[in-house]
């Protein structure tokens, strides 16, 4: 009964890893297809699915994630709790400079954006709640990088770097220095690294033991050259994110 349970349980999950920010919405025989199972138990585990509230069904019989499943995603105190203390800080910091804000966290060898204040005049940005990205080419991902130990910073160096553009660093003697300056100086500048249109600035975010728990970037337009000049704005919110989140972080004099 148990391996039954955890079976059913690890297909249900299987579903729902199907849908991503490219895929939002799938049809039965595309899941079915995805998962390589026989379109009539599949359909079985999304009308179960659908009835808890983890799917929704629209007209054209396509599904997407519902409703309930991101109410209880939501709850999630990693990033719950994270989100709180932060937008207070977002709003501020988007507010003065109208430009795409955010935070985001690390997992495993990528970054999961949780929050983002944009503006529909502001540079147009892949990133949203709940995006994955990669570590070496996003100024949040070198943030966290930088401050994830040594272990986790050979292994990512150690793999395959790709370059998304031609200014992204991929040489892993040069991204080691960089991620030591980004240590150094509190900060981390990616200009042209993801998209040729966007540069961002990313600072740290300590959690109560001090330790860096989130970075927050600013997005701006790679043209205008705007980024750097950002650097202390971005840094003065991300430790009033820190303060609020409990880190014991020297008061600036």
């Amino acid at each position: 009964m148990t391996i039954e349970r955890l079976s059913s349980t690890r297909r249900a999950l299987d579903v729902l890893d199907c849908f991503t920010a490219d895929t939002p919405a799938l049809t039965l025989s595309e899941i079915a297809r995805r998962l390589d199972r026989p379109v009539s138990s599949t359909h079985r585990q999304l009308r179960e699915l659908t009835r808890w509230g983890a799917l929704e069904r629209d007209e054209s019989g396509r599904y997407s994630i519902g409703l309930h499943l991101w109410e209880v995603g939501a709850l999630a105190p990693r990033s719950k709790s994270l989100r709180e203390a932060a937008l207070p800080f977002l709003e501020d910091l988007y507010e003065a400079t109208h430009q795409n804000v955010q935070v985001a966290i690390l997992d495993g060898k990528e970054v999961v954006y949780v929050e983002r204040l944009f503006s529909h005049h502001a540079t147009r940005i892949v990133a949203r709640p709940g995006t994955r990205l990669p570590l070496h080419v996003t100024g949040v991902g070198r943030v966290l990088l930088a401050h994830a130990g040594t272990e986790l910073i050979n292994e990512v160096l150690g793999g395959p770097l790709r370059a998304y553009t031609e200014y992204s660093v991929v040489d892993p003697g040069q991204l080691r220095r960089e991620l030591a300056a980004i240590q150094r100086d509190g900060f981390a500048l990616s200009d042209r690294q993801f998209e040729l249109v966007s540069a961002s600035v990313a600072a740290p975010i300590r959690g109560a033991d001090n330790t860096v728990v989130a970075a927050l970037s600013i997005i701006v337009p790679s043209r205008d050259g705007t980024a750097r000049g950002l650097a202390p704005a971005v840094v003065t919110a991300a430790r009033g994110i820190s303060r609020a989140l409990g880190a014991p972080l020297p008061r600036p004099r």
